[in-house]
């Protein structure tokens, strides 16, 4: 008997990223995080992410994709270069690729719990590397 996965799917307004999400649980079972670093608050993106999950990110057109690092400079927010919209972030390192999705970005996202406020701009980057690892999708795809 397999696991119950749940399947959702979502990208930017004009479609040029779109996203396949697998998540271990149903919806209602995460709490957005909403990063409270400038460019997150200025853009109202709000993450979600799971370690047991999977993600397929599939770009039509890679020269209308912006891969914008700010803070750190360690991970890239994939935006949309058409429509403005940022669909998620992802890190790459040694181990393998690490993500997060804007929950925002998902077309159906009625069952989401209120989003929680997170505060990664106080930890170290060697801190934030390793969260990123025990939280965000590590079953990562890009097509």
């Amino acid at each position: 008997m397999g696991t119950k996965s749940y399947v959702y799917a979502g990208g930017c307004h004009c479609s040029n990223i779109k996203l396949t999400v697998e998540l271990s649980k149903a919806l209602n079972a995460y709490k957005p995080r909403a990063c409270d670093c400038d460019f997150c608050m200025t853009h109202g993106a709000s993450y979600l992410s799971d370690p047991h999950g999977k993600l397929v990110i599939t770009i039509k057109d890679e020269d209308a994709l912006s891969r914008y690092r700010q803070g750190d400079a360690i991970a890239d927010f994939l935006i949309c270069k058409i429509c403005g919209v940022v669909a998620g972030v992802s890190f790459k390192s040694e181990a393998g690729h690490y993500a997060t999705i804007n929950v925002k970005a998902l077309s159906d996202r009625a069952d989401c719990l209120p989003e929680i406020s997170v505060s990664p701009k106080r930890l170290s980057t060697e801190d934030k590397i390793e969260r990123w690892k025990k939280a965000w999708f590590s079953d990562v795809k890009f097509e």
